[in-house]
This record gives structure tokens, C-alpha cells and sequence, in this order.
């Protein structure tokens, strides 16, 4: 049985519904859920879609991204490419007798580097 499968059963299960029930509900039928269930078949994406909106779960959840119901919460950290242009642009911006900006220019060249500046 596939992650996906696992998840949906796992919906089902835990509010006491039967397959034929869901299938009533989404318009589906019996087979076609028990077939998603044991991963007999690809579950159509609108039919994800509809378990997540019907469970109030993530697709993250269903997709077995996380075990969290709710879904993963992601700290966006681009990476800014290294490179010298941009680095020496860095050096020019900042007066270099300020204890500030040395404390600001070297947070920006560290999130050049991809560190967390607080390391």
C-alpha cells in the first residue's frame, strides 16, 4: 500500500466511514476507493483535493510530506548566489568605523554564504 493510499484509508477509518460512504460522498464509487486505498490505483488529484478539504488536512499530510495533519510550516531561506559583484557591492555599502554596519555587512555576507546570520 502506498503513502497515499495509507493516508486516505487512515481518514476514512478514523471518522467510521465506509467506503461506500466516501464514494456517496465524492461522487465516487466503492471499488474506485478501495482500489486508491491498497494502491491498486492513482487517486485523481481532484479526489485528493476533496479529502483534504472534507478532513480539513494539508496535501502535505496526504502526500506523506509530514505526519502533521495540518500540514508543514516552511521557513523560506533563499539562497543568494556568492558572488563577487555582490559581494563587493556589500563591502562599498557600509561605513567601515560603524560597529553597526560591520555587525549589519557581515549578517548580509553570511546569508550570501547560506548560514544562518545568528550562527
Amino acid at each position: 500500500m502506498d503513502i497515499i493510499g495509507s493516508r486516505i484509508r487512515t481518514l476514512r477509518e478514523g471518522f467510521k466511514m465506509s467506503q461506500g460512504r466516501i464514494a456517496k460522498l465524492n461522487g465516487s464509487n466503492q471499488s474506485s476507493i478501495g482500489r486508491y486505498e491498497n494502491g491498486e490505483s492513482s487517486t485523481p488529484l481532484q479526489l485528493l483535493l476533496w479529502y483534504a478539504n472534507y478532513f480539513d488536512v494539508s496535501m502535505d499530510y496526504i502526500f506523506g510530506r509530514t505526519d502533521k495533519p495540518q500540514g508543514k510550516l516552511y521557513d523560506f531561506k533563499p539562497k543568494i548566489e556568492d558572488d563577487d559583484d555582490m559581494r563587493l557591492f556589500i563591502e562599498m555599502c557600509f561605513d567601515p568605523k560603524s560597529p553597526v554596519s560591520e555587525k549589519l555587512k557581515d549578517t548580509l555576507l553570511q546569508m550570501m554564504k547560506g548560514g544562518d546570520a545568528s550562527e
